[in-house]
């Protein structure tokens, strides 16, 4: 059976170290619930190279208009710089099709800022850098003061909160059991012996 495909957004001066968690634990199998259910697929505006912050060469696998949603399983968008510009829209109208399909998606920092101006943050919890960072949009009311919120298929998180957003992504796609998932966030979290036992344990016993 054909892996399901969690998209990744890639545009030029993409924040590398807010992908890092949610790539890698998709893609390694160790721990999850049901191994090779998912694979990442990385989308760009178009095919073309990117070039993130760090000064890291990336290339897209598909271009953004030629994203197909039938084997789609999750959006995951990155931030950077332009998003704040506009430049970056069409991956929020991306993010719209994924909603219109019922399907979740993730934006962390400067990726929320094209779900406010898409206004796919309208009427569900979420969060970001700050609340005036969004500008004016109609879920104002709704944001909320933390690290990262999920909430009706969709995640949220500032840009110092890669951990916690990669958690929540896990957790949104099933990748693994509840209690392997809070072990591995131990671990990420305390670098300890004792957290990374428990993390073993949870998926052995």
């Amino acid at each position: 059976m054909a892996a399901e495909k969690v998209y990744l957004v890639l545009a030029d001066q993409l924040a590398d170290w807010e992908y890092g968690h949610v790539a890698a634990q998709v893609s390694l199998q160790q721990f999850q619930q049901r191994p090779g259910r998912y694979e990442i697929r990385t989308v760009g505006l178009t095919t073309d190279p990117v070039r993130t912050i760090g000064g890291v060469r990336m290339l897209p696998d598909v271009a953004v208009a030629d994203v197909s949603l039938d084997d789609a399983a999750m959006l995951v968008m990155p931030g950077g710089d332009g998003w704040e510009s506009g430049a970056l829209a069409a991956f929020g109208k991306l993010a719209r099709r994924f909603r219109e399909a019922g399907k979740p998606i993730a934006a962390i920092c400067g990726a929320t800022v094209a779900l406010a101006a898409e206004g796919l943050l309208d009427d569900v919890a979420h969060t970001s850098n700050f609340p005036q960072y969004l500008g004016a949009y109609g879920g104002a009311s709704l944001y909320r003061d933390e690290r990262v919120v999920r909430a009706d298929g969709v995640i949220t998180a500032n840009g110092a909160s890669a951990l916690e957003f990669a958690r929540e992504v896990l957790a949104e796609l099933e990748a693994y059991t509840p209690r392997t998932l809070q072990a591995w966030f131990e671990f990420q979290r305390d670098a300890s012996a004792e957290a990374y036992g428990k993390l073993v344990a949870s998926v052995q016993d």
